[in-house]
């Protein structure tokens, strides 16, 4: 049947009346007043693809707030530095807080594997976000303030505060993972191109300030020695003032949570997200009365023979044996401990050798490398365990390279070539960009397996991290080079 009236009124209703059908909740039946109005499902495509987009956009942005914070703080240290009475000290005393703060999601993994259901996810995760744009907030005003401890004066609100956002940062990888198990697949590969992003748009807002912009000029000293006058010519650095201080910045690490905070809000309560969910349409996970029976019959028989198919393991789903859940376990502690903190704790001794250029080039590239990574898993999920293997071993290769760069730093191999500079740049990039694929697909592989073992993803990262903290923290101290300053790194072009 169709409807009789002008062709401009026709187009009217049925513009508004599938503008209702594809944003609004659902609808058993059509109004009485058009009962000979009939939608094709087809008609919602375009709709349903810009709430997918905006579903995606939500993700991102919600992973963008996992680790803003703790990343954003790295990138301004040569700004806050200076003005400090810790100096170069502060990132070792960062490590630790940081590595104390997993006392977050040691409590959340263990209330969840003895205590299950006693905690609300959705309500940590509030209190979390919150803490985090709190304490970024009251960093813009407290960060310089100093007290005396011991009759040492000692930054005591910055590193105060630096410990709930470490707490906020490490405890959002066992609450924000289980938390996308109530959306589609498809979106927790959206929400792993976020916490790239978290260290992406930090050093990009830092380059914009000016963060770390120094020249060197040349100074000439008179040294006095038993009556002798001689002079002594050395390069001296001189940081360049920044374009906005670091308070600014850190009000933007506050927003940045804030956006966060609007992102989770809305994956919560926004109907086009409620009708993304897996179990959107059956709440309860049971068909409704009257569907299991209209099931194709060909359909019927395989759910049959697939109930009769033994599980594996008691693990998730039971789709994988134990051996290769440790497996997949020990390649992501694996992972994230190389690119979380063994690698980053060498990155300036083995890209420094080969100039500035090189060194701010790779920091960027691997920054770009991350988000990157995330997208060629949205294309190419493969879930090959074999395959993933020999993506570890490939970037543990490069990975072992660039290690043995820095353990040669002064003097590297091709340090005057400009093929050292290629190269070294080139391993940061397909080191980052081959572990972080290999982190994405496992986490897609433990999200079918089921919220706990997102749970247990969580700690795992935490976990490689930890350990990978703990081996690297008391080598990178106690090198014979007690100091990078104290290196002869080469000059540029245009720095003397």
């Amino acid at each position: 049947m169709e409807l009789k009236s002008p062709g401009p009124l026709r187009g009217i209703l049925q513009c508004i009346g599938l503008w209702l059908l594809c944003t609004a909740e659902p609808l058993t039946e059509l109004p009485a007043v058009y009962p000979t109005i009939h939608f094709q499902a087809h008609q919602c495509s375009v709709p349903r693809f810009t709430m997918s987009l905006f579903i995606h956009i939500l993700a991102c942005l919600f992973g963008m707030g996992s680790w803003v914070s703790i990343n954003g703080l790295w990138v301004e240290l040569p700004l806050i530095v200076p003005q400090i009475p810790e100096g170069w000290y502060l990132p070792s005393y960062l490590s630790v807080l940081i590595q104390m703060a997993n006392v977050g999601p040691l409590f959340i993994t263990l209330m969840h594997r003895f205590r299950p259901g006693a905690l609300n996810e959705t309500v940590v995760i509030y209190v979390i976000i919150s803490l985090g744009m709190v304490a970024s907030f009251l960093l813009a005003f407290f960060w310089k303030e100093t007290l005396l401890v011991a009759g040492v004066p000692r930054s005591v609100a910055l590193l105060l505060l630096t410990f709930f956002l470490s707490t906020v940062d490490c405890t959002s990888s066992v609450t924000f993972l289980p938390f996308m198990m109530r959306l589609k697949p498809q979106y927790l590969t959206t929400y792993f191109v976020g916490e790239g992003v978290s260290g992406l748009i930090p050093a990009l807002v830092a380059l914009i300030q000016g963060v770390g912009v120094v020249h060197c000029n040349n100074c000439t000293r008179m040294i006095n020695d038993t009556g002798s006058v001689s002079l002594s010519y050395e390069l001296q650095a001189h940081y360049q003032p920044a374009n906005f201080s670091a308070g600014v910045f850190f009000f933007f690490l506050s927003a940045m949570m804030l956006v966060c905070l609007g992102a989770f809000i809305l994956l919560n309560y926004h109907p086009a997200v409620a009708r993304e969910r897996p179990n959107a349409r059956y709440p309860n996970g049971v068909l409704e009365k009257g569907e299991a029976a209209q099931m194709n019959p060909t359909e019927q028989k395989a759910m049959i023979k697939q109930s009769d198919i033994k599980p594996k393991s008691c693990f998730g789903t039971g789709t994988y044996s134990r051996i290769q859940v440790l497996y997949m376990f020990f390649i992501l502690a694996w992972v994230n401990g190389l690119t979380n903190v063994v690698l980053p704790s060498v990155q300036s001794y083995s890209c420094l050798p080969y100039g500035n250029s090189a060194y701010h080039l790779s920091a960027t590239m691997a920054a770009v490398s991350n988000p990157l990574a995330c997208f060629i898993a949205m294309f190419f999920p493969t879930r090959s365990l074999l395959l993933l293997g020999a993506l570890t071993l490939f970037g543990s290769g490069i990975g072992a390279y660039i290690i043995g760069m820095a353990v040669l730093s002064p003097c590297p191999l091709l340090v005057n070539e400009t093929s050292g500079t290629f190269l070294i740049v080139g391993s940061w990039i397909f080191f980052i960009l081959t572990l972080s694929y290999v982190k994405v697909i496992i986490g897609v592989i433990l999200r079918d397996e089921g919220h706990s073992a997102l749970v247990w993803c969580g700690a795992v990262v935490q976990l490689g991290s930890f350990m990978g903290a703990v081996t690297m923290f008391p080598l990178v101290c106690t090198s014979n080079e007690s100091c990078l300053t104290e290196r002869s790194w080469p000059l540029e072009d245009g720095q003397n």
